[in-house]
């Protein structure tokens, strides 16, 4: 580890394979956690270069818990979090509401990073229960539409390095990396990024997988389209910005957003907006990034079509269905 460190404080970067083998070298705790830490603070200081990401994502799929659902044209719906925003949980209703319209969602996540909730701790709440069982999630996943990947369970290796990222308290590169290892490698992303660098990079690495992706950041500062106003679009064929007045809605405030200070709060908010009483913002944003879901797997669809199929499913109760299926399974 010595030398890497003293290559990467020259300010040379790694290749791909470099950065795969580092990676997997950490996991398997063959270097202390003082050495762990200084690698971890070098990307910190500086930004990360497109074939080190992709060398961190080779790695963490490569040491991850498989999930063959290839026979579904799945979706993964999921923000980087890190955005500070505390928004209530959208990527978590907008994937309810995205099965419900008919479609098959294998949702990644863990517990919170900027928010109250994370979409672990709501679906903990309602619940559910975690597995990674391939045959449980199998039939999950024809029985309700939807399978929810507790991240831990499908990524052991990454248990070793959970004690040295809870001391520094910072982002790390890792917190980059979620919406990039799903184990199912689905064959559509829509993800919500935290800044523009990184909805570059995460641009750079779905156009080496040949999925079906796009990816928004809202230019104030949000990891989804939080509709307080303008975001950039990056996907396969996509490169623009676009106001809410653009896909059908009205620019609304950050307030209506928010996620509430409590766990108890965010699951009130949660089960309001599933319910049908949300708020007319908050059912706005959830059906813009539900229909942009939709939108990613079916690009010839117009936005006006598919959020009409989202809010089919959450004003009919299809998306509560969903949850209901989830919960009960088994």
């Amino acid at each position: 580890m010595n030398e890497i460190l003293q290559k990467l404080t020259e300010h040379k970067t790694l290749s791909r394979e470099e950065a795969s083998s580092i990676l997997k070298d950490v996991t398997a705790e063959r270097y202390n956690q003082t050495q762990v830490t200084a690698f971890l603070t070098v990307f910190m200081m500086r930004s990360i270069t497109p074939d080190e990401l992709t060398g961190f994502r080779d790695a963490l799929l490569e040491l991850s818990i498989p999930l063959d659902l290839s026979a579904c044209n799945t979706i993964d719906l999921c923000g980087t979090g890190g955005d500070g925003k505390n928004t209530f949980n959208i990527s978590t209703l907008s994937s309810l509401v995205v099965a419900g319209a008919g479609y098959k969602v294998a949702k990644h996540g863990n517990y919170g990073v900027s928010s109250a909730c994370g979409s672990s701790t709501v679906m903990e709440h309602f619940g559910y229960k975690f597995t990674n069982d391939q045959s449980t999630l199998q039939s999950m996943m024809e029985e309700a539409g939807m399978v929810y990947l507790h991240a831990p369970l499908f990524h052991p290796a990454m248990k070793s390095v959970g004690p040295i990222r809870g001391s520094l308290g910072m982002k790390t590169f890792f917190n980059m990396l979620g919406p990039l290892v799903n184990p199912v490698r689905p064959k559509n992303q829509f993800v919500g990024v935290y800044n523009l660098e990184t909805q570059r990079l995460y641009s750079y690495i779905y156009q080496q997988t040949g999925i079906n992706y796009n990816i928004v950041y809202s230019m104030d500062g949000y990891d989804e389209i939080s509709l307080t106003g303008s975001f950039k679009l990056i996907g396969n064929t996509e490169n623009s910005m676009i106001s809410p007045e653009q896909i059908g809605f009205e620019i609304i405030y950050p307030d209506d957003l928010f996620g509430g200070n409590t766990v108890d709060e965010a699951i009130s908010i949660f089960k309001a907006i599933l319910e049908g009483k949300g708020t007319e913002a908050q059912n706005s944003v959830v059906l813009a990034n539900s229909g942009m879901a939709i939108k990613t797997i079916h690009p010839e669809k117009s936005m006006e079509l598919c959020i009409e199929e989202a809010k089919g499913s959450l004003i009919g109760g299809k998306a509560k269905d969903v949850l209901k299926k989830l919960v009960n399974f088994g």
